[in-house]
Order: structure tokens, then sequence, then C-alpha cells
């Protein structure tokens, strides 16, 4: 038996067929209605077990500061739903590495914030393709971030207010060869950004461990907030790394495009959300 999914409100920035995977790729079982200007409503028919997975997927989620209502028609059992929920739980255990070469050190924060190895170095060659070769890392952890620029061939300044996540990064940039690159800062982002000057700002603020999946803004970014509102005239561009609950709109000029994993186990998972933001664009 068939079943018809309906999910909303969905971005669209946000690639359906991306997300979806083999079954949102095929148009013809996928149909788009327009909600307002910035969210569309997807409707695909799949089988049970295609759609009890999408359903599992998405289960508990949210896009752009809304929740993604899931619904299905007809409904699945009970059987279905918890036989999706642990293939998805398997299917988890497959992820993006944060690093891959053995000896690399991330704890605490430095840890579960880490983009993953195959993403960073992805945001470096995408930096480095606009000729934005030297970056400011405002939040660096463990060094993921400034490794992937560094990697692309960028020269990186580190910034890290955590004594021993800088020591990681410094560790870090020295097993993936990129050291020579990097100048390291242990202090505030907030007291040194405006300090700097350099092509591209990128920030990743700490999202904390227990962040809301389903909706987030720029008020529960306190980091994030502090520094928009500085001057940032000393930047070409600004970069910001967020989760895919993060409310677009509450960063005024900015363009989203969603960045999922590189595993099987992720590769529908959207990892983060980057924004892209001219700083002359920025209301404080």
């Amino acid at each position: 038996m068939n079943h018809v999914l309906t999910l909303e409100p969905v971005p669209r920035w946000l690639d359906a067929a991306r997300l979806l995977g083999a079954s949102g790729a095929a148009c013809d079982w996928l149909t788009s209605e327009p909600i307002g200007e910035q969210h569309v409503r997807l409707t695909l028919t799949l089988p049970a077990a295609a759609a009890a997975d999408v359903a599992a997927q998405l289960r508990g989620l949210g896009f752009d500061g809304q929740a993604l209502g899931v619904s299905c028609a007809p409904p699945l059992s009970r059987a279905q739903v918890r036989e999706a929920r642990l293939r998805e739980a398997r299917a988890r255990r497959e992820t993006s590495p944060g690093f891959t070469r053995p000896g690399a050190r991330a704890t605490g924060e430095g840890r579960y914030s880490l983009t993953p190895e195959a993403l960073a170095l992805e945001l470096g060659e995408l930096a480095a393709r606009a000729g934005l070769t030297t970056v400011v890392d405002a939040c660096c952890g463990s060094g993921g971030n400034t490794i992937g620029f560094a990697r692309a061939g960028c020269r990186v300044t580190a910034l890290e207010c955590d004594e021993g996540r800088l020591a990681e990064a410094r560790h870090n940039t020295s097993l993936y060869g990129v050291r020579e690159r990097v100048d390291f800062h242990l202090g505030d982002a907030r007291k040194v950004v405006t300090q700097q000057r350099a092509d591209l700002l990128f920030v990743d603020p700490p999202w904390g461990e227990q962040f809301d999946k389903r909706s987030t803004s720029r008020e529960d970014f306190p980091l994030l907030s502090e520094l928009l509102a500085l001057d940032l005239a000393g930047y070409r561009e600004l970069w910001l790394k967020l989760p895919s609950s993060f409310r677009v709109a509450s960063i005024e000029g900015a363009e989203a495009s969603a960045w999922f994993g590189r595993a099987p186990g992720d590769a529908r998972r959207v990892k983060f959300v980057l924004l892209r933001v001219p700083p002359q664009s920025i209301v404080s």
C-alpha cells in the first residue's frame, strides 16, 4: 500500500530532493505548493517502508525557525513506525566524521560542535574559489573549520576564548600539516574581531549540546548577536554556520544554503545551514 506524506513548512533554500533521497528525486512523486514567499508544502507518495523511513528521519526536526509538520495518509502502523525508527538509529552509526586522522583531539564542546572534516574542507574550497583567501575564524574551537580553510590555501586567524580548546586546535593544525597557515589568538572574539582585517569573517557560534532542533533564532545565540552588533567593515564577507532550525530572517540580508552529511548515515541529514551575509546588510 502506498502512503501520501505531506511536509510543511519547507523553506525554499532547502534541497528537498536531497533531503528525501531517491524518493524525492522522482519528481513525478513530488508536488510542491507555495506557502507564502519563503516556504512550500511538499506532498509525495511512497510505499509504506519508504514513507515510514522519511517520517522517522524528520521526526522532531524544524527548519528555518519552524517545527516541520509531517502527516501521513493512511496512517502508518505502529510496527512500521517502530521498524523505521530502528533503521534510522542504525543509520546514524555511520555518519560523517569530524576528524579522520588518528591522534586528532576534540573534547567537550569542541567534540560535539565539530564540523565534519569533509564539509570543513568544502567550506574552505568555497571560500578560496570566491577569492576569500584571508579568514578570521571567530570561534575556532578544536580547529575543524580552521583546518578546512587552511587546507584550501587560505591564511587563517583563529580566535578562541578557551585555552584548552585552543591547544587542541594548535595540535590538530600541526597534525594536518597546515600550522604555518594559521595564527592563533587566545581571547574573546567580541573584543578581537574589530581589530582584525580579512576577506572573510567566519562565525560558528556555540550551539550548546541541547540546542532546540525545531526552532532557533538570533536571540538563542548571544555571542552571535553581540558580534553582529559590532563594526564589521574590515571584512568583505561574513559567513555564519548555524543549525537547520535557525530562522534565517532573523539575520537581515542573509542567503542560506543547507549542507548535508557525506556518509551513508547522514547523506539525507542537514548538518548545518550556511548564511552568507554582506556586512553592510547587517542591522544590529
